[in-house]
């Protein structure tokens, strides 16, 4: 073998443990010590049984429930199937979809015809996984989920109010957003039950 080849191979394996083994190990070394719930996979519990995480998003249908967003993962909120539809707003197939979510979720919360919907109960995220949803998306919910579990509104409300998170730092993470999990947990509490 050339000089000239050996050094190509010395190279790759070089930056191979550099980039493929020495970076990871002490990337995720930091992450552990420095940010070591987020890095674990923000996992929450509940009487020492795991039942989500705090980053992704599960599917709620019970009326006793805030709903999340729609999700386009595998058969709904799938880690391992993670995106979205990628269809856009001129496909029909997609328009249809959004069409019978609108109606539907009216009809779960008992919105006149004609009312408006929040986006983000229609639409799915870009990682089918979202675990939040904005202010106005929860609010529509209050009516629905005070009545199924005989509470008071302004109680529910006050929850949801609880719960909702502002902007990363003043600065990124869009509108308001609620963590559906973890106001679903709190609801459960509130209401005498526990888990989900």
């Amino acid at each position: 073998m050339a000089r000239s080849q050996w050094i190509a191979v010395r190279s790759v394996l070089v930056l191979t443990l550099l980039t493929g083994l020495a970076y990871p190990l002490l990337v995720t070394g930091l992450a552990r010590v420095l940010f070591p719930w987020q890095a674990g996979g923000s996992l929450i519990e509940r009487n020492g049984q795991v039942v989500g995480s705090a980053l992704i998003g599960q599917k709620f249908q019970d009326p006793k429930y805030f709903h999340g967003r729609p999700s386009a993962a595998g058969d709904g909120y799938d880690g391992a199937a993670s995106g979205g539809s990628n269809a856009g707003p001129t496909n029909p197939e997609f328009l249809n979809a959004v069409r019978q979510r609108i109606d539907e979720v009216r009809r779960e919360n008992g919105l006149p015809a004609g009312a408006p919907v929040p986006s983000d109960l229609v639409t799915a995220s870009a990682s089918g996984l979202d675990p939040d949803i904005t202010l106005a998306a929860a609010e529509v919910q209050i009516p629905r989920v005070a009545a199924a579990r005989g509470l008071a509104e302004a109680a529910v409300r006050e929850l949801v109010h609880k719960h909702v998170r502002g902007r990363q730092w003043g600065l990124f993470g869009g509108e308001p957003r609620v963590n559906v999990l973890e106001l679903n947990l709190d609801l459960d509490r509130m209401s005498g039950r526990e888990g989900v």
